[in-house]
């Protein structure tokens, strides 16, 4: 059965391609989803036209994620993140922590569009790369680096608990007299 996707399908296709897929998948999940609706000869003219009136901004969407993906390629993005004294990190750092650090630098990156390549997560700092999807088959590798944030002084983390017992100690002393 030849469908129309009214929005992105993962693993299918992206909004507004004409595919074939398999009756009960359409009929059963796609069309009452909403994703899709059945391409008949009207729907395919309908369909048709509009694509022709969109060929001009689809043109300046293209060229706008080319040039993102041109200033996400050469920026420099450190990830701070809390690391042990050995350089393992806290938890982990994932595609969040790296939408948060390209935020702050002024790209507008949702989450779901950037991939670590290799892993999901990164519990280690140093340096790895991600992919940025930013729009259809436009991507941009990023080179991201792990760094110890402000907070994560391992002596001082270390310290802290030594500390913590001898302060509990001093008020107990004149309780005691």
């Amino acid at each position: 059965m030849e469908i129309i996707l009214k929005q992105d399908v993962k693993n299918l296709g992206y909004k507004d391609d004409v595919v074939k897929v398999k009756d009960g998948y359409a009929a059963n999940y796609l069309i009452p989803q909403g994703m899709a609706i059945m391409a008949t000869p009207s729907a395919k003219k309908v369909h048709a036209e509009n694509l022709r009136q969109r060929a001009h901004k689809e043109a300046k969407l293209r060229s706008d994620a080319e040039a993102l993906a041109s200033r996400l390629a050469a920026a420099a993005i450190k990830v701070p993140a809390k690391v042990s004294s050995k350089g393992k990190v806290f938890g982990s750092v994932s595609n969040i922590q790296i939408a948060e650090a390209l935020t702050a630098m002024g790209f507008d990156i949702d989450r779901k569009n950037i991939e670590i390549v290799g892993t999901d997560v990164v519990k280690a700092t140093g340096a790895y790369e991600a992919v940025v999807k930013c729009y259809k088959d436009i991507k941009a590798n990023l080179k991201f680096e792990v760094v110890p944030s402000e907070d994560s002084d391992p002596q001082e983390v270390e310290e802290k608990p030594a500390e913590a017992p001898a302060a509990e100690a001093e008020p107990e002393a004149p309780v005691a007299e």
